[in-house]
């Protein structure tokens, strides 16, 4: 199979999972608004996706490849349909965790296939430093998508309405299972053991090395910020904003395709600036955001939202915080991947993976305990505590590829 085609393939299942991975926020709303649940029960959603995607990772990438991505792949779809069944067929707290603990398995395999496969497609630092961020900027597309058509299936009349995108999710699905099933799906790697226990080993000896230490630092400060803050703002617009529930969604959007463009624009820029300057420049300008924006939102009065005229200015700037935030997560981790040999792309694939959905898991409980107890005109500064150690990790980083080069 062309590179070509393993690269369609790899952003068509990115493209559906974005949209179900990242619905979580508005099921957090939705919870509290259909299910009766407070803000800190809402908040275990985030704990079933993301601890079901790090106990599977952990695992997965160590027999992965042995399996065979494509294997991999199908499995993780036929799951996740099943899942999505299973929530327009459930309609309570109960199936919204259950659908997220299979999409939380199933995005596990998809995402340690994916980064294990970019290295098996690009041929130089760059290049995979460009693909990753292509990727996650369309990741970034899906889960726009997905904040603009739920919107669509509401009903002032049929408050059971908006469960059926579950049924067009679904059918997306399929449609992926089938591209993905009809395609020769063959790419060269090397396996790192003997023997599935000698995989998993030598994933584990790989948390030795400082830089993944360091690595899993990092992965693990992000995800905590991003989720925190993609998780909780649609209920911080309608908390904090007064914003009425669907409008509230659709201004979430703006996070979205601003992270988006930023993955995009960071594809291009990397290829000319030093990414570390890139990196230093977004972690300045996401705390900007934070220290000087939040604060109008401190004891906003409700009023009248006729129309997105109506809209505060908060609820159009800060979500651009994401633009700052985008270009981090995909080049770390390609800064990572890349300075490792490609026969533990997987294992370190894996690692990612995991330390990721760890700071995503506890990145929304932590904003949920603050919404609940300091209120959600307060609950997002805690961001500013994680770019500072992002800050440093990006100075080891700097001196580790000075010391390699040398």
């Amino acid at each position: 199979m062309s590179n070509q085609k393993i690269r369609i393939s790899l952003f068509l299942n990115y493209f559906v999972f974005a949209i179900l991975l990242n619905s979580v926020g508005i099921l957090i709303q939705k919870s509290i608004n259909s299910y009766h649940v407070d803000e800190l029960q809402a908040s275990i959603l985030e704990a079933f996706k993301d601890l079901s995607i790090a106990f599977v990772s952990f695992f997965v990438g160590s027999f992965l490849p042995r399996l065979g991505y494509k294997k991999g792949m199908l499995a993780a779809l036929a799951l996740v349909f099943a899942g999505c069944l299973i929530m327009y067929f459930g309609n309570s707290f109960a199936t919204v965790k259950l659908m997220f603990a299979c999409v939380g398995i199933s995005f596990a395999v998809i995402k340690v296939s994916v980064y294990a496969l970019i290295g098996v497609v690009t041929n130089d630092e760059k290049e995979h430093k460009s693909l990753l961020s292509s990727v996650e900027s369309c990741f970034m597309i899906g889960i726009a998508a997905g904040f603009i058509a739920f919107p669509f299936f509401y009903s002032d009349t049929n408050p059971n309405a908006w469960l059926r995108i579950y049924l067009l999710l679904a059918g997306l699905i399929a449609i992926s299972f089938l591209v993905l099933l009809l395609s020769d799906f063959k790419a060269d790697y090397e396996i790192p053991g003997t023997s599935v226990i000698d995989d998993f080993v030598e994933m584990v000896k790989l948390v030795k090395r400082p830089l993944v230490l360091v690595f899993a630092v990092a992965a693990f400060m992000y995800v905590m910020t991003e989720q925190g803050i993609m998780s909780w703002l649609p209920t911080f617009n309608q908390k904090v904003l007064h914003l009425p529930e669907t409008t509230s969604i659709y201004m979430a959007v703006i996070l979205m395709l601003s992270i988006a463009l930023g993955r995009y624009l960071s594809a291009l820029l990397v290829k000319k600036i030093s990414w570390f300057f890139i990196l230093f420049v977004c972690l300045a300008g996401a705390a900007i955001i934070v220290w000087l924006v939040l604060p109008a939102a401190q004891n906003l009065a409700p009023r009248q939202i006729l129309s997105f005229a109506d809209v505060p200015v908060i609820g159009y700037v800060f979500p651009l915080i994401g633009f700052f935030l985008a270009p981090i997560y995909p080049l770390v981790n390609s800064f990572v991947l890349s300075s490792t040999e490609k026969k533990f792309h997987s294992p370190m694939a894996s690692l990612l993976v995991f330390f990721s959905a760890i700071g995503g898991t506890l990145g929304s409980r932590l904003v949920g305990y603050l919404f609940k107890h300091i209120g959600g005109g307060k609950a997002f500064y805690f961001s500013l505590a994680p770019m500072a150690v992002l800050l440093l990790c990006l100075w080891f980083f700097y001196g580790f590829q000075k010391k390699q080069k040398a």
